[in-house]
């Protein structure tokens, strides 16, 4: 298959070609490669070298940091819980979630829950505190390009999202059993969100489905950033910009005995945003828009689907 995800270096960002094959990049596949992104590689090493270590814990250990009733929001998901919509098979993975710090006494603390930190390691908080916010300024970033792509002012989604409910997801996908299973690393699903910012892809296993329904792999350069359209936005511009399905698939038998782990940022909008759709993207020869509905609603409607709630 000669096709394949186009790659953009976001040094470009702000360039009218950039806009241009972005939105082409969204209209073909919904996904982007982004190389140039900006998240410094010592930060990711740091990060992601806190998390190796918290994988490797005793699974009674992990499970002390793992929030009952709280729908995965933050802290530890254990292993055998995250199931795709639609699917008889839960994930193959385990995961942690970060969520965005607001000060003490903030309204959206009522759709936001606390942070979960591990007191035993060492610059734990600040270290994954320092990878939201990047992460965080990296995705505004990107929406303002998106903003552009849709012939919107740049900074048209900045009072949005600014304090939108976020998520910094870290997977560990546990090298794989020698006999045959059901389940797959992460089954075929569109994200919730309004764009993911993915690091840690270059392990084989992403494919991201085609418009013709074949699945193609995703394969980025090292140090380049998955970036991904998903179902808020899609509802935004009613269909204009599509979430795309794709899925994790087991290792070929070589890369089986190798763990996985990837860091994908899940940029919400602000839990009391309506989702509307945008009225350049409704009228004559469009599809009819679906009804409004607070982006906090949206994203308990499909963590139940999901199994998280």
């Amino acid at each position: 298959m000669t096709e394949r995800i186009p790659t953009l270096s976001l040094h470009a960002a702000d360039s009218d070609r950039f806009v241009h094959d972005l939105g082409q990049a969204y209209a073909d596949h919904g996904f982007v490669i982004i190389a140039d992104h900006g998240i410094p590689q010592p930060l990711i090493d740091r990060f992601l070298g806190i998390f190796k270590a918290f994988f490797a814990w005793p699974e009674a250990d992990k499970r002390r940091y793992h929030v009952p009733g709280g729908g995965g929001a933050r802290g530890y998901t254990p292993f055998g819980i995250e199931t795709a919509k639609g699917a008889l098979h839960h994930d193959l993975k385990e995961f942690w979630h970060v969520g965005r710090e607001l000060p003490s006494g903030h309204p959206y603390q009522h759709y936001m829950s606390a942070n979960v930190w591990i007191a035993e390691i060492p610059g734990f908080r600040d270290t994954c505190l320092e990878m939201f916010e990047t992460f965080d300024r990296t995705g505004r970033r990107l929406l303002a390009a998106i903003a552009r792509v849709l012939g919107l002012a740049p900074d048209f989604f900045e009072d949005k999202v600014e304090l939108g409910n976020s998520v910094l997801r870290v997977i560990h996908y546990p090298p794989m059993a020698a006999q045959p299973t059901e389940s797959v690393r992460a089954g075929a699903h569109e994200d919730i969100n309004v764009i993911t910012l993915l690091l840690g892809a270059e392990e084989p296993g992403l494919q991201v489905q085609t418009r013709r329904g074949e699945w193609l792999p995703v394969n980025p350069a090292p140090g380049s950033m998955v970036v991904n359209v998903g179902d808020m936005l899609q509802r935004l511009t009613n269909g204009a910009l599509k979430s795309t399905s794709h899925r994790v698939i087991n290792p070929a038998s070589e890369r089986a005995r190798h763990a996985r782990f990837s860091m994908p940022f899940f940029l919400h909008f602000n839990p009391d945003f309506p989702i509307a759709a945008l009225p350049s993207c409704t009228g004559d020869g469009r599809p009819q828009p679906l009804p409004p509905i607070l982006a906090e609603e949206y994203l308990q409607e499909r963590l139940r689907e999901i199994k998280l709630k």
